[in-house]
């Protein structure tokens, strides 16, 4: 769920081409004859599914990144070599088409008027499987979640060393969780009303007693929005009552940036959540797969309750910053709002202290039993 570069939320062109201009672009660009094509919801990009053979053989996502990010192609080179960096490490990530001239992405002008807006255009490998907004959630599945968000981290941290890296640095990135602080400016979008005062004693935690202790947390690479539309997955269980799930794919990086190891667990902890008939439990099962790869410090635990809290207010908010800026896409864009919001309120009437409990015990009681 990228929002632009810097702390410009959504001061950005969304690519607008129709299904016979993204199929004519396939064709140029990559030299492939789509037989089927069909657009994919996205949040500032625009994303196209392709099938490029009569029998859907060979699948691909056509994703043309919008104006202001595709001015920045050393992000974008650095996101697609992670991608394939993680496939080539066994993960279930897209990896690209290279175009006629060998490279894996090109600037493509958005219409033919002159003066049109040009974007970064890639053809990505389709990745099969089902969001996990879209199935009933279980221990098992949560856990492997938390397996996923560690070892992302740690492959990328230990093994990317191609020369783009250097872009990950994205100091004021709006959605990099060290930034809950610039949403001040932001906040405004709420109105007044009882969910901004919650907002607002978010932030002001965050400042501080997160702020003050980053220079402690252990620095690394994040996927930054493992949520739970990015990631995919396939039961491998006949048993329907009690499906176990294997994560089949993991989408959109253009998140992407340096930041620590206890982000990604409170972020996939935040987005687990939204859709969770139980969500202060989930915390608990997600801390123990992450920590089995990654086993957190004291001051990392002790801030968790706090970022979690800081990306729902990141995500509420800069939604509802960017739904009156393009109300046509408010739906796609509030989507968290429908839950995010009860869900946050429950976190602080139910105390830090109490569910930080709740989640500390539940991952405790893996280390005796095992994954469930």
């Amino acid at each position: 769920m990228s929002s632009g570069n810097d702390c410009q939320p959504q001061t950005l062109t969304k690519p607008a081409l129709g299904e016979r201009e993204a199929a004519e672009l396939v064709d140029r660009v990559f030299g492939l004859k789509v037989s089927w094509i069909g657009s994919l919801p996205s949040y500032d990009d625009q994303n196209f599914h392709v099938r490029v053979s009569a029998e859907g053989a060979d699948e691909y996502v056509l994703k043309i990144t919008n104006s202001e990010d595709s001015q920045e192609p050393d992000l974008i080179e650095a996101q697609t070599q992670a991608m394939m960096l993680l496939s080539a490490e066994g993960f279930p990530s897209a990896t690209p088409y290279l175009i006629k001239d060998g490279n894996i992405m090109s600037l493509e002008s958005g219409g033919t008027r002159p003066g049109s807006k040009k974007y970064m255009v890639r053809l990505l490998t389709y990745l099969p499987g089902t969001p996990v907004a879209k199935v009933a959630t279980n221990a098992q599945i949560l856990y492997e979640i938390g397996r996923l968000a560690a070892s992302v981290d740690k492959v990328l941290s230990e093994k990317f060393r191609h020369p783009s890296v250097k872009s990950l640095h994205r100091g004021q990135f709006i959605w990099n969780l060290a930034n809950v602080p610039l949403l001040d400016q932001y906040i405004y979008a709420l109105g007044q009303n009882k969910y901004r005062a919650v907002v607002e004693q978010v932030i002001e935690q965050f400042k501080g007693k997160v702020i003050p202790k980053l220079s402690s947390f252990r620095a690394c690479i994040n996927h930054g929005d493992l949520n739970d539309h990015n990631i995919l997955v396939d039961s491998s269980s006949a048993s329907l009552e009690n499906p176990q799930y294997r994560v089949s794919g993991i989408l959109d990086f253009s998140d992407m940036s340096y930041g620590y190891y206890v982000f990604e667990v409170a972020i996939a902890i935040m987005y687990m959540m939204i859709e969770s008939p139980d969500p202060l439990s989930v915390g608990g099962h997600v801390l123990a797969g992450f920590e089995s790869v990654v086993p957190l410090t004291a001051e990392e635990r002790g801030a968790l309750f706090l970022l979690v809290s800081g990306r729902f207010a990141q995500s509420l908010v800069i939604a509802a910053h960017t739904a009156l800026l393009y109300p046509e896409n408010k739906e796609y864009l509030t989507i968290t709002a429908k839950t995010g919001w009860k869900h946050l309120m429950t976190m602080f009437e139910v105390g830090q202290e109490a569910v930080e409990k709740t989640w500390f015990e539940t991952a405790q009681a893996y280390t005796h039993h095992g994954p469930a």
